[in-house]
């Protein structure tokens, strides 16, 4: 029988009762974060197997994010509504976890769509006709109650401050180490914002071209930053890995609070630069773009997958940049340098709106080890700038004990920056700089600029 001859089977249309796509993305995305996996990188990974367009990406990037940061509160309701909380399979709680979100937070869909969305979806998870049964009533019986109950039962929460912890899905330390950071009001701005999405901006990297091939392709509004000429501040979903501008090296996706560090050390042709915690790269190429690839640029890296990831990055933004394998402590470097950038592993509590799952991966025991550390680096980047050389510390943490305290300890003196950065000084340590979530819009970074004493 000839090809042509043969029957052609019937062509599938799909269902109108589908549960939609990036619901599906989002519910394989929680179930491996249940794994282990990280949640960002889960979800680009999800999304390109399941071709997504970058609306459905955008949509299933709310979910996820959304369930994996608000998990402590989303559990408080979903715990209150339900007779036997421990008996709840793990899939089935995330199906529930999708759906309280979008009841509690989400204004996009009506609640209706929302807890049928959430019916259809448990339905797909595995398992025979009597568990599929049960599942499906177990999620339509609590999500249709709280629909009603999960608005005025949050506001009631929030009614009394000791709940701030639960109110903003964070873990006990955190929030009270918030709170102790920058006092209550202003911790409780913080704790709330960095639930909201995370600022989306760019970095032209002018050793790659002009920044009109940046911004002419961009498919989405933008503005810049009269502080940061560099900064492409993005007002819509973009794509950026997947532009032709990042391919080329052109630009990187940067946070405006990210770029303060370089810009505070403003590296100058011919210098010697020291970046003491260099990996990923972001500051370190952002530096050579500052120079215009005049600086000699040594990045130290302690994990050596990540500094062979750092020489690639470093040359596809045309940054000439030695990268070291080491420990910062303890690696051989040909000293003295003109500028020092320490920007140490920490807690991460700036950058919270960005890496969803962090803060359920941060312990409180690891706080002293790393406190340690900072100050380590802090000394060793002290010792090996010159007389009258610069040396910068940053972080993205808001913790006290990982900011002021490290530079207080140093005894190095803060040199001024409040008036070459104006509305981001730091209300403790004068001179310093501090950024928030909840009043700058973008990062909250640690930036302090200092001479040995």
């Amino acid at each position: 029988m000839s090809a042509s001859a043969r029957p052609k089977r019937p062509r599938r249309t799909p269902a109108p009762d589908l549960v939609s796509p990036e619901r599906v993305v989002a519910l394989r995305v929680l179930r491996r974060v249940a794994d282990g996996a990280y949640a960002d990188r889960a979800l680009a990974g999800e999304a390109r197997s399941a071709h997504l367009d970058l609306r459905a990406r955008s949509a299933a990037a709310r979910l996820v994010f959304g369930a994996v940061q608000r998990r402590r509160t989303l559990d408080w309701l979903l715990d209150g509504a339900v007779e036997n909380p421990e008996s709840v399979e793990p899939g089935v709680r995330d199906v529930l976890r999708l759906g309280a979100y979008e009841l509690a937070w989400s204004d996009r869909v009506p609640p209706r769509a929302a807890v049928d969305q959430a019916v259809r979806l448990v339905k797909a998870l595995p398992g025979g006709t009597t568990r599929v049964q049960a599942r499906t009533g177990l999620v339509n019986a609590v999500l249709r109650r709280l629909a009603d109950e999960a608005r005025p039962r949050l506001e009631e929460l929030a009614r009394d401050p000791a709940n701030a912890a639960i109110v903003h899905s964070l873990p006990d330390w955190i929030a009270a180490g918030l709170v102790s950071a920058l006092g209550s009001q202003v911790a409780g701005e913080v704790m709330a914002a960095v639930n909201e999405p995370a600022e989306s901006a760019l970095r032209w990297n002018p050793l790659r071209g002009p920044r009109v091939g940046v911004t002419n392709a961009l498919t989405v509004p933008w503005h810049l930053d009269p502080t940061l000429p560099e900064a492409i501040v993005l007002d819509g979903p973009y794509a950026v890995e997947d532009s032709a501008a990042y391919r080329r090296g052109l630009v990187m996706g940067q946070s405006r609070a990210s770029m303060l560090p370089g810009r505070v050390l403003a590296p100058r042709p011919t210098e010697r630069i020291l970046d003491l915690c260099a990996a990923p790269g972001a500051k370190t190429t952002h530096m050579a773009a500052l120079a215009r690839g005049g600086a000699h640029i040594t990045a130290v890296e302690l994990h050596p997958a990540r500094a062979k990831a750092m020489r690639s990055l470093a040359k596809k933004m045309g940054a000439r940049i030695d990268v070291v394998f080491g420990d910062a402590r303890e690696v051989h470097l040909e000293g003295p340098f003109d500028a020092v950038l320490v920007d140490p592993p920490c807690t991460g509590l700036g950058v919270l709106s960005a890496r969803p799952d962090s803060r359920w991966r941060r312990r409180e025991e690891a706080l002293a080890p790393l406190i340690e550390l900072q100050s380590e680096l802090l000394a060793v980047a002290l010792e090996r700038v010159r007389p009258g050389g610069r040396v910068v510390y940053s972080t993205c943490t808001l913790l006290a004990a990982e900011n002021e305290e490290i530079i207080r300890r140093s005894g190095a003196t803060v040199v001024d920056l409040s008036e070459r950065f104006p509305g981001m000084a730091h209300p403790h340590l004068p001179g310093a700089l501090l950024t928030l979530p909840s009043t700058h819009r973008t990062d909250g970074f640690f930036v302090a600029e200092l001479r040995a004493g």
